[in-house]
């Protein structure tokens, strides 16, 4: 009889065991799928952000817009107090942001680093392939994500600034993790813009294979010398049909408009800490 009752005893334990296992592996299946769900929402919320300065009212526009993170053009915050849960995201402007001081201060403000602004124009970066190509390295030093040089033009082209740069890139060793553009549109019709965008972002995701941040964008017809902007309507309109096109793009990873104030440019999409007809289309977007 004790022998039997130990056989019993046996078989129910090992019942028990297995019933724990079950148990044990359905939680953690549950919560994997609870985790990847966060992950994937907060992945969905970090895709849209916004380029600002120092504004009065910064920090309720940011967090009115709904956006999951922002970069200044600089390697700081420029004083911005944003919102919690807003990442911020530096940014190695020109040749002239290629110090220790600058460097250090991207590495304790962030994880991710943009490369320089639109070096290949002469009122901005304007920097030759070779010195961006030269200076790389210490960017590098930094060890974050790092972005590739945000042409203002161009990214898709054969030969063009950004493809000598990624070609410089491969055969020096350098790394680069994905490719930040820039992109503006002279054509005032939401619908056609939105494809004239997908487009870009298209051809030049199927030149380099790489992850895409479009880290300035808004309709502007620059074609006359003099900026001309759309009618709020037509931003607005834009606003809602280009963003929902950039969400729904697995290879843009993050997009940001130009810019969150309105009262340096006209495509800003707050007065103060008020949306205007743009700011309200973006708060409502992703």
């Amino acid at each position: 009889m004790r022998a039997a009752h130990g056989i019993r005893g046996v078989r129910g334990a090992r019942g028990v065991r297995l019933l724990t296992v079950l148990l044990a592996v359905l939680t953690l299946l549950t919560a994997g799928s609870q985790a990847g769900a966060t992950d994937a929402a907060t992945a969905a919320a970090k895709k849209k952000g916004v380029s600002a300065w120092n504004f009065n009212g910064v920090t309720a526009a940011m967090s009115d817009a709904k956006v999951g993170w922002f970069y200044t053009w600089a390697s700081g915050r420029e004083q911005i107090n944003a919102p919690a849960g807003v990442e911020f995201v530096p940014m190695i402007w020109g040749s002239g942001s290629v110090t220790d001081a600058e460097l250090n201060r991207a590495k304790s403000e962030g994880t991710t680093l943009l490369g320089f602004n639109e070096p290949d124009m002469a009122g901005q970066a304007n920097m030759t392939v070779e010195k961006a190509l030269d200076l790389w390295p210490r960017l590098q030093s930094t060890g974050m994500r790092l972005g590739a040089p945000a042409v203002a033009y161009g990214g898709d082209v054969a030969n063009g600034w950004l493809d000598r740069f990624m070609k410089g890139a491969a055969d020096r060793g350098h790394k680069v993790d994905f490719i930040p553009l820039h992109w503006y549109g002279g054509d005032f019709d939401a619908t056609r813009a939105t494809d004239q965008l997908r487009s870009y972002l298209q051809a030049t995701y199927d030149r380099y294979k790489k992850p895409i941040w479009l880290t300035e964008y808004a309709l502007i017809d620059f074609s006359t010398g003099t900026p001309r902007y759309p009618t709020q309507a037509q931003q607005a309109d834009f606003v809602t049909k280009s963003t929902a096109m950039l969400q729904g793009l697995s290879f843009v990873e993050r997009y940001a408009w130009f810019t969150l104030s309105a009262d340096r440019d006209g495509t800003g999409l707050y007065n103060g800490a008020t949306p205007n007809q743009s700011g309200a289309a973006y708060r409502a977007a992703g």
